[in-house]
């Protein structure tokens, strides 16, 4: 799709992630590896929907291994480390949640060794 059906894609996924029956079926469908591509490579507005969808899934015990196993975390600190305002708050808040959930050694291997921040 184009860009901005991608940015607007990851509005939605966004805001349907917040229940948590849509969290169970978005990453049955797919949904977390797209979501993961486009915090690395997406748009400014992109990065900001995608990290703040992947916040919310984070949230869920079994989704949020699946946001480590699918790469991540390492564009998570990347954006924490770079993007706009928002898409800062939203990756960090993402990493948060990961970190509530995730044996943080595991994650840590997952993302290349690199420390969360």
């Amino acid at each position: 799709g184009t860009s901005v059906a991608k940015e607007y894609a990851a509005g939605a996924l966004r805001y349907l992630s917040i229940n948590d029956d849509n969290k169970v079926a978005i990453a049955a469908a797919g949904g977390i590896s797209p979501l993961v591509e486009l915090v690395r490579s997406g748009t400014s507005f992109a990065k900001e929907n995608a990290a703040g969808a992947l916040r919310n899934l984070a949230i869920n015990a079994d989704t949020n291994v699946s946001i480590a196993a699918a790469g991540g975390i390492s564009p998570l600190i990347e954006l924490v480390r770079s993007g706009t305002s928002a898409a800062k708050k939203r990756a960090a808040g993402a990493l948060r949640n990961l970190a509530v959930h995730v044996n943080i050694k595991k994650a840590r291997t997952i993302a290349g060794g690199r420390a969360l921040p």
